[in-house]
């Protein structure tokens, strides 16, 4: 069964009981966070940060508006992180989320550097990936994520992702009458194969901070899928030919020894009647 986190925005208050949550579960340290002149506390996630809250401040028709969003790894179908790893450190679980076995991380930052969310961070002194994992640890037990457990106005659920996507839908259509932009985001984004943390948006992605349209790195398909299968069969051919070179060698040494047996000459004596 697929699991799903759904976060309902017009019910966010901002709150970071999320934020203080995740960091409290999992012992991450704290981060520096100075004071920007903003509501955010943190400018973007990080190696000790997981999940954000993240502040937007909008002018619709004369009208100041804050809008308040979790960030967090958003477990696409589709990952581009997964497909990115060459160690298989990344990988999907029969949830649906994306996992990560940290002892297989070399730090190669591939999955930094294609994630369409930006989500993992290095970390410097560890040399490993780092991001959410949907506190699978918790699930495993039955546990709903800390994040979900945690918050105060009910503006985050979890369960399988089926039904937090009727629930998503539902809220949406009354959502509409309010705030005819009001949209649903996660469900079946295209360039991702929807993804397992889903949203109840009163406003367009892009208000968020959210991509309209997330895709995996055309480069990643051309690097993962044509490339390095054609550097193989290379590495292949090239293998297969020093290995016909090799035996074709040995196959000359071998008859050039079987005629001179034939002929009954043995080097020695050549050398002797000269």
């Amino acid at each position: 069964m697929e699991i799903a986190l759904l976060q309902d925005v017009s019910k966010c208050t901002g709150c970071r009981a999320c934020m203080v949550a995740c960091k409290q579960w999992k012992g991450l340290p704290a981060d520096p966070t100075p004071f920007t002149g903003a509501y955010q506390s943190h400018p973007d996630l990080s190696a000790k940060t997981y999940t954000l809250i993240r502040m937007t401040e909008q002018v619709d028709n004369g009208i100041l508006r804050w809008h308040f969003v979790k960030f967090q790894c958003m477990h696409c179908a589709e990952a581009a992180c997964v497909k990115a790893c060459p160690q298989k450190a990344l990988y999907h679980a029969d949830n649906g989320i994306v996992a990560f076995d940290r002892d297989r991380c070399v730090g190669c930052g591939y999955c930094v550097n294609n994630c369409p969310f930006g989500v993992p961070h290095l970390d410097k002194a560890a040399h490993k990936s780092t991001k959410c994992n949907f506190c699978e640890d918790r699930i495993a037990k039955g546990m709903p994520p800390a994040c979900a457990k945690t918050c105060p106005p009910g503006a985050l659920q979890f369960g399988p992702r089926d039904k937090m996507v009727a629930v998503a839908e539902a809220r949406v259509r009354q959502l509409q009458e309010t705030f005819p932009r009001a949209q649903t985001y996660g469900i079946n984004e295209l360039g991702v194969g929807g993804t397992h943390m889903i949203y109840v948006l009163q406003d367009a992605p892009e208000v968020y901070g959210l991509p309209a349209n997330p895709r995996v790195p055309v480069s990643l398909y051309i690097w993962k899928d044509v490339v390095q299968p054609l550097g193989k069969l290379a590495m292949g051919g090239a293998l297969g030919v020093a290995a016909i070179s090799y035996l074709y060698q040995r196959y000359q040494l071998g008859a050039q020894r079987l005629e001179a047996g034939e002929t009954g000459v043995d080097e020695k004596q050549k050398g002797v009647g000269a």
